[in-house]
């Protein structure tokens, strides 16, 4: 299933210059410098043994398991290049906005009279910085998903359905079920 979370979390990593460190042992080096070389942190973060650590640092092992091998790449993802991604996001909401591609089943409240049924439509469209730094912000500050859906239609409802406040006074736009969806910053 598609998460608005997750699709700005890779229009964000997206911007990164540098590729991330692909063996486990060059992760496992990262996050143990990022925890100001403190093998026990990481360890306590990922859930094995110090002695692990320190073999996947000293690249005494090299193979993790599936599920270490996730863990440790979604931690290495959420800490790389923190100012690239300040800065990312940064131009997104001042200056850039963001791209949206949406492929969903957009509901409607609308005035009597005009058809409110819901139906999939494929939108591609760029949101001006105001509806990126409300998405990027509630997106750091941690809400739930359907809050940032919520967040989206709203965008795409005055962007899009209501065309900036020039058409369509009164409707309300509802996210339902997303199909596909991308950003880009």
């Amino acid at each position: 299933m598609v998460t608005v979370a997750e699709e700005l979390d890779k229009a964000v990593q997206g911007a990164f210059t540098r590729p991330l460190p692909k063996s486990a042992g060059a992760q496992m080096r990262y996050l143990v410098r990022q925890h100001q070389r403190s093998t026990r942190r990481v360890a306590e973060l990922l859930g094995i043994s110090q002695r692990t650590v320190e073999r996947y640092v000293n690249n005494q092992i090299k193979t993790p398991r599936p599920q270490l091998a996730d863990r440790l790449e979604r931690e290495v993802r959420a800490r790389w290049q923190p100012q690239i991604r300040a800065r990312a996001k940064q131009a997104a909401a001042t200056t850039g906005g963001i791209m949206i591609d949406v492929q969903a089943r957009f509901g409607y409240t609308a005035a009597p009279g005009s058809t409110d049924q819901a139906r999939v439509r494929h939108l591609t469209l760029a949101l001006p910085p105001r509806h990126a730094a409300r998405l990027l912000a509630a997106r750091e500050a941690g809400v739930t998903e359907d809050r940032l859906r919520e967040i989206a239609a709203e965008a795409l409802g005055e962007v899009y359905f209501r065309d900036n406040g020039r058409r369509a006074h009164g409707l309300e736009v509802e996210l339902t079920d997303l199909i596909d969806l991308q950003f880009e910053l």
